[in-house]
């Protein structure tokens, strides 16, 4: 192979480990909690986990890295498969913290195995497995949102409440603006579902959203009981 030859080649390498490279790249992650009061309350129903009913407290979705322009990354690594192994000393947590909710009952090993695979993956140029975990768990109680909200007077209880009255408290609790996502349950009152807090690249400290999930939210919502 001539000089040109290997030029071209070093440029097509250079160039695939430049694209490699930048699907993992992210600008911040969303830490997304839900309430299992309206996960359950819903036509689709739920299954609590084989250790028993969830406390009734917000649950860890998933920390999702995430672009600005409100797109993310997904799978990024096919190789890298989840390994209870590297989260034995968390798993007490992780069933108090990160419940499955899903049908039929189960240990909640498969939600997990998701939420690395499709999210985890895509933050490995800064925490391996186990951090992405532990990280996500710290970011839980670092928020303690329930806490803010029935100090504000909000109280899982099936009222209504106002939206904006819910996202000032969690503001001034946490001293950033929260995004909220609402679902609807059976009788189709719009109640508080999931919220989502920014999270710096390094997932350890709240930031200021660059870009929140589009709401679905009207201006009272049910906060409802679990």
């Amino acid at each position: 192979m001539g000089v040109k030859g290997w030029a071209i080649l070093k440029f097509l390498m250079f160039q695939s480990l430049f694209v490699s490279q930048s699907l993992e790249d992210f600008d911040f992650f969303y830490l997304v909690v839900q309430w299992p009061g309206a996960y359950c309350d819903t036509k689709r129903s739920c299954c609590y986990p084989t250790s028993g009913k969830p406390e009734a407290d917000f649950g860890i979705h998933g920390l999702w890295p995430n672009y600005k322009d409100g797109s993310w990354p997904s799978n990024c690594d096919p190789d890298s498969q989840f390994d209870r192994s590297q989260i034995e000393d968390l798993l007490s947590s992780m069933k108090k913290n990160w419940p499955t909710l899903s049908c039929p009952s189960n240990e909640g090993f498969n939600f997990w195995e998701h939420e690395w695979e499709k999210h985890g993956t895509c933050s490995e140029s800064v925490m391996d497995q186990h951090e992405y975990f532990e990280n996500a768990l710290k970011l839980k109680d670092k928020a303690n949102l329930l806490q803010i909200l029935t100090n504000s007077g909000i109280n899982p209880d099936d009222g209504f409440y106002d939206l904006n009255k819910i996202t000032n408290a969690i503001k001034d609790g946490i001293g950033f603006t929260p995004g909220l996502q609402c679902n609807k349950d059976p009788e189709r009152n719009a109640q508080l579902y999931q919220i989502y807090i920014c999270v710096d690249t390094s997932g350890t400290e709240f930031i200021e959203c660059p870009v929140l999930p589009r709401g679905r939210c009207p201006s009272q919502l049910q906060f409802a009981k679990f």
